[in-house]
């Protein structure tokens, strides 16, 4: 082949070829654009426009009274779109960015006025769509904002762009916090009645178009939402605002005197199981005191001698003693271990007597007696009374009971039983021993507490809750009637009677001090004690129950000394202020139990005192002035009109209304007495003349 043939095929194969990608390239083109137009469409589309959600409103935390414990507030992030359409015109930015930089200066004090015009420019200089104006803005200065040079030219137009996020916030700050709890991402249940009702109070999202602009930043295509979000439902709690700052003041005093580790304080109402204060504070530092951890429903620790309480009604029960069986009290010795009454021996005393004195060595020889030969009988009550048992909170985060059995591999045949008489070898928390005792204070019926007492939304209640029943009876009435003497007799002969005891009204309950494990060393590391006092009150008529657990006080530590005292601050100041609890006062009537005596004088004055007193007399007219006639009905009052040139009635009345009438018909008067006048010269209806003299006696 020549030469000239080898180039011109050559040229024809690459021309060919050429001619075949051409073709491929229009091909792949049509079908890129005909028959797969739709899915790239909708991807392109999908790339510079997408829906993200909108957080929806969380419902508001109400306490007992309707005081607003936790709410939510809109709170905005302002950013501008530089060329929006108001705004494109250079002339109209650049006459009005000065004014513009100095109302923001003078609204967040953040930066100059020169500052905010430069960094306005700027934005403009660098095509900024999307620019930050500022951070945490809430909805009365957004208002103001869009009064601005600029943004006021239109709600779109002025390029003023709020994004809206909602902000938490507690009306009342730490009161109640760590019940109220708080939402987190980072725990799986969030914390207290925001995290347990979190569905409820959470709402439903909405959607908001989003396009995307130049450096990957999406902003919005409209100033409202595409889909509104659904506002959360309001959460009732049983919190009463009062008692729960009175429990937190309270506790937190003495957590200072006592300089104390932690410690807790619940009140709760007997009958409804509703919880109405529940204060936890942690030390932080020296005298100071935060809440960090719930106590009340998540300290599990030996309980001590408030457990007695159990111990005592078993042992009435099953008939094993009667409150006037006489033990001995100082010492008990058990194979390893010697129990003894810190307070030394009172000697051979009563059931009762024991029990008021808080006598380790007494429950302890009386329960190992009794039980001995068939423990599991003792602790058939403990798990009959449930108190193995979690009560099913309405908030997360309470701490499993620990009560052993025989059954259990630590259980020690001859020192578990008589220990546990006395509150140890178990785990309870504040909250479940509170519930113990607020069953006997509820005539024997054993329920559980609770936080929240309805959900509503827009108003409307959608759901409502009362206490769930544990135990309908825990005890006969028979053990519970001197279970109920016992607990008085705790305050007023007992170890509660120099602290707790109050004359004006009955108090209930039991002391508690128990020695508490270190985590490192047990018992036999540094001594550390709980302090503790639960009962109800008042004791005749249980209204309230409350516990108060201190732990690690310094100095003092005994039940009596440390968690009295909260206990007799917060019960009195509830009594002091709940009128229900007091007893009914006679109603005694002295004297004339009708409307009292009464001038006669101007009618308005008149009408003004009797409603501010509650009296309804009658009203016989309209007329300026009235007499009084007494009649079997009570006090009437009687027209009195005024007729020129005939003497006025001036009987029945002050001096000031007579001198008034009598000055009006042009006599002279003269005066004698005080009081009401009982007698005029001139009878009255008299045709008089003017300047004549009229005498007046008043007494």
């Amino acid at each position: 082949m020549n030469i000239r043939a080898n180039i011109l095929l050559r040229v024809y194969l690459a021309f060919g070829l050429i001619v075949l990608f051409a073709l491929a390239v229009f091909l792949r083109l049509g079908q890129v654009q005909f028959v797969q137009g739709h899915k790239w469409k909708a991807m392109a589309d999908s790339l510079s426009t997408r829906y993200v959600n909108v957080e929806a409103t969380r419902g508001n935390i109400y306490s007992n009274d309707g005081s607003l414990l936790a709410t939510s507030v809109p709170e905005y992030e302002l950013r501008m779109d530089m060329f929006a359409g108001g705004i494109a015109d250079d002339k109209v930015f650049n006459e009005k960015v000065d004014s513009l930089g100095l109302k923001l200066a003078q609204l967040f004090k953040d930066k100059t006025p020169k500052e905010y015009a430069r960094y306005l420019r700027v934005g403009r200089q660098d095509s900024a769509r999307y620019l930050l104006i500022h951070r945490k803005v809430g909805y009365a200065d957004l208002k103001t904002i869009r009064t601005f040079p600029l943004y006021n030219i239109g709600k779109f137009s002025g390029g003023l762009i709020a994004v809206q996020q909602n902000k938490r916030i507690l009306p009342f700050q730490a009161l109640a916090a760590r019940t109220i709890g708080y939402k987190n991402e980072n725990v799986k249940n969030g914390v207290g009645l925001e995290g347990a009702y979190n569905e409820y109070i959470n709402g439903e999202s909405g959607k908001r178009l989003m396009q995307r602009i130049a450096g990957g930043i999406y902003i919005p295509v409209n100033e409202e939402a595409e889909v509104a979000p659904k506002d959360g439902a309001d959460i009732i709690s049983t919190i009463d605002i009062n008692m729960q700052d009175l429990a937190q003041s309270a506790l937190e005093k003495q957590l200072i005197k006592s300089q104390a580790d932690h410690g807790a304080v619940i009140v709760m109402e007997v009958a409804t199981g509703e919880i109405r204060a529940v204060a936890n504070f942690s030390k932080v530092e020296e005298g100071v005191y935060k809440e960090k951890f719930n106590y009340a429903i998540a300290g599990n620790q030996d309980p001590g001698s408030t457990f007695k309480l159990a111990s005592y009604m078993a042992l009435l029960e099953d008939k094993i003693v009667d409150t006037g069986t006489m033990v001995a009290t100082g010492n008990y010795q058990i194979p390893g271990h010697l129990i003894k009454d810190s307070h030394g021996s009172i000697g051979v005393v009563t059931v009762k007597k024991a029990f008021e004195q808080s006598s380790n060595a007494a429950v302890a020889y009386l329960v190992n007696n009794g039980y001995r030969d068939d423990q599991s009988k003792f602790t058939d009550h403990l798990y009959d009374w449930h108190l193995n048992e979690k009560m099913g909170l309405q908030i997360p985060g309470e701490a499993q009971p620990v009560v052993k059995t025989p059954k259990n591999k630590s259980w020690n045949k001859n020192m578990t039983l008589p220990q546990m008489a006395y509150g140890y070898e178990m785990q309870l928390t504040p909250l479940k021993m509170l519930s113990f005792y607020n069953a006997v204070a509820n005539n024997g019926k054993y329920i559980a507490p609770i936080f929240v007492k309805e959900i509503r939304r827009l108003g409307n209640p959608i759901e409502q809750f009362q206490a769930k029943v544990i135990n309908d009876k825990i005890c006969s009435d028979k053990t519970l009637s001197k279970i109920k003497s016992m607990l008085e007799g705790v305050v007023t002969e007992g170890s509660g009677k120099q602290i707790v005891y109050n004359p004006l009204y009955k108090i209930a309950g039991k002391t508690g001090t128990a020695q508490v494990a270190d985590a490192n060393k047990g018992y036999k590391g540094n001594k550390q004690y709980q302090a503790s006092f639960v009962g109800y009150f008042p004791a005749d008529k249980p209204k309230y129950s409350m516990i108060v657990v201190i732990n690690d006080p310094k100095g003092a530590y005994y039940g009596a000394l440390v968690s009295g005292p909260v206990f007799r601050e917060i019960a009195d100041r509830i009594y002091a202020s709940d009128m229900q609890m007091y007893d009914d006062v006679p109603t005694r009537l002295v004297g004339n139990t009708g409307n009292p005596p009464t001038k006669a004088g101007q009618s308005k004055a008149t009408q003004k005192v009797y409603k501010a007193f509650g009296f309804k007399p009658l009203f016989a007219s309209k007329s300026e002035y009235y007499n009084i006639i007494d009649t079997s009905a009570g006090t009437v009052f009687q027209e009195n009109n005024e007729r020129k040139g005939v003497m006025p009635n001036v009987a029945g009345m002050g001096l000031k209304d007579a001198l008034y009438l009598l000055g009006n018909a042009g006599l002279k008067t003269k005066a004698t007495g005080s009081g009401k006048v009982v007698s005029q010269s001139i009878l009255a209806g008299t045709k008089v003349g003017k300047g004549l003299g009229v005498q007046i006696e008043l007494e």
